[in-house]
């Protein structure tokens, strides 16, 4: 029977920009993620393992079974180990590997001697990857393709069975294949560098033994865009404050927007005075770079489901203010603007995967930063629709911002389903930790939508209570609202937070998830990357996805 060798490469194919000389990182929105290929051929009989053109193969390996001391084995690892002639089993005991989530071994396979020596892996790749895939679950492929991803970087072309599933469960084959790529294109992200030269490493192309056809194939380009989307996330987040201010984010937006045929809105200096937008006026007040609003609106062909609006918080630098911050404090704050850059990432992505809601991001940009116009504490401001809010720490600038945007998109845009994004409260982060969102909501069927969608993509929400006691300390004897408490009885800052922004909310469904922790990353873990993460852009696509 003749072997199945056609391929399918998914997406747009990888170039290679390792080692050439730049004066500046691309734009974000504009770096290919690596290349996917489907490839229906196994590691039996697969063409590509004797053509020199695959670098490493990687097999899989699982868990030991309660009661035996031994890994087991997956689909293509024996095949490996036969068409190799190694023993793998052996090696990977000899390595000391558990065959956990996220372990990767590399084998690095010798060359002959001589001309007589004829070694039984001869004109196959010299590398064999040995990937603990642990339960196989979804997060667990996610982390395998993610440790392939570390493991292989720099070569050219990398062909695995990871992931390949031994049944012929189409949807349980394809959601795997997702799994794996997800992993894997989401390990590959490194952050843009601002050299005259670079030896970056380029991530390889990922072959994908043993799959094909149309369900796997929509797997792989599912995760192509929900990858995309958190690239897009981080290459924003990432880039330097001297270059990324709020017009810079703005025309980034409208940039990215036009290229997708969305409907963009920009609404500068002027035009945010006339409409009363008091709290990005005056947070952005003190910045020789001054603040804007975008929209961007996604419509579906046909009758669309509901409006989605999705507020991000965007602080493009924030040193605090008046109430200024420390040091070390400032150094991350180039990614205080990540909820915009998710709320961007994810219409963004809705109109790639054509989901059948409308979808819109509103983003309120300003630089919080000091200066002679600067706002100051006991400052009473006015906010979109009228609210009056009493300024009591410059710091905390973050829910002015998103309180003018949410009034607007409550008052304007008429969405059946409001969720905000923001990387709001340090509190947040000392109370969950850095692998958790705190979510608040007002409405229980979209909590446990975006909690599941959630589970379902890593990136992991709590669910919060709006605690009706704590609404005190967002009372002011001065104006209708304080924007944060001054008796520091009470704690509770993430969700006193979350009830000074229901406030202006309206009686629309509406959810709020404070990134502070997950937002950021001190290193590399799994698929996540050291800096801004771009947590929130696969959450939310995965819930649009599935919102009835």
């Amino acid at each position: 029977m003749t072997p199945r060798t056609t391929a399918r490469r998914t997406g747009v194919a990888r170039t290679s920009g390792a080692g050439s000389s730049r004066a500046s990182s691309p734009a974000p929105g504009t770096r290919p993620l690596p290349a996917v290929v489907l490839h229906g051929a196994t590691v039996v009989d697969s063409p590509l393992l004797e053509d020199g053109s695959v670098d490493a193969v990687a097999v899989q390996v699982a868990p030991a079974r309660p009661g035996d001391d031994e890994l087991q084995p997956r689909t293509g690892t024996p095949q490996a180990a036969a068409r190799y002639g190694i023993d793998l089993a052996e090696l990977a005991e000899r390595a000391g590997l558990t065959g956990a989530a996220g372990e990767a071994f590399t084998v690095h396979l010798p060359q002959p001697v001589g001309s007589s020596v004829v070694l039984p892996w001869a004109g196959m790749p010299p590398r064999i990857v040995l990937v603990g895939v642990g339960d196989e679950g979804g997060t667990s492929l996610r982390r395998a393709g993610a440790a392939l991803a570390r493991a292989t970087r720099g070569l050219r072309r990398v062909a695995t069975s990871v992931g390949a599933q031994t049944h012929h469960d189409a949807p349980a084959a394809a959601q795997a294949a997702r799994a794996v790529v997800e992993g894997y294109l989401l390990a590959s992200y490194t952050i843009p560098r601002i050299a005259s030269s670079s030896d970056e490493k380029a991530p390889a192309e990922l072959v994908l033994l043993g799959r094909d056809g149309p369900e796997v194939t929509a797997a792989v380009d599912a995760a192509r865009t929900a990858a995309a989307a958190t690239w897009l996330v981080r290459d924003l987040a990432n880039t330097p404050s001297n270059v990324k201010d709020p017009a810079w984010m703005a025309d980034r937006a409208r940039r990215l927007a036009g290229r997708a045929g969305l409907e963009v809105e920009v609404l500068g200096p002027r035009e945010l005075a006339a409409g009363g937008f008091g709290g990005i006026l005056a947070v952005g007040g003190g910045s020789a770079s001054s603040p804007r609003l975008v929209r961007v609106t996604y419509t579906p062909e046909g009758r669309a489901g509901r409006h989605v609006v999705v507020v991000g918080k965007g602080i493009t630098y924030d040193t605090g203010g008046l109430s200024i911050k420390p040091r070390e404090a400032m150094v991350p704050m180039k990614t205080d603007m990540a909820g915009a850059a998710v709320a961007l990432a994810t219409v963004l992505a809705a109109a790639e995967a054509r989901v059948p809601h409308r979808v819109t991001a509103v983003l309120p940009l300003a630089e919080n930063h000091v200066g002679a116009a600067s706002y100051r504490p006991g400052d009473v401001l006015r906010l979109f629709g009228g609210t009056t809010v009493e300024v009591a720490n410059t710091d905390a600038e973050g829910r002015l911002v998103l309180g003018d945007a949410l009034a607007w998109a409550d008052a304007t845009l008429e969405p059946d389903v409001l969720v905000d994004v923001a990387t709001l409260t340090g509190a947040a982060t000392l109370g969950l930790g850095k692998q958790h969102a705190a979510l608040y909501g007002t409405d229980d069927a979209l909590v446990a939508g975006l909690v599941a969608a959630g589970e379902r993509t890593g990136e992991l929400a709590w669910h919060m209570p709006l605690v009706e006691e704590y609404d005190e300390a967002v009372r002011s004897s001065v104006a209708d609202l304080r924007h944060v408490p001054v008796d520091r009885h009470i704690g509770g800052g993430s969700i006193t937070a979350a009830l000074f922004l229901r406030r202006f909310v309206g009686t629309r469904p509406w959810a709020h998830l404070d990134i502070a922790g997950p937002g950021r990353a001190p290193a590399d873990k799994h698929e996540v990357t050291e800096g801004a993460t771009g947590y929130g852009a696969r959450l939310l696509l995965d819930w649009l996805s599935r919102l009835d």
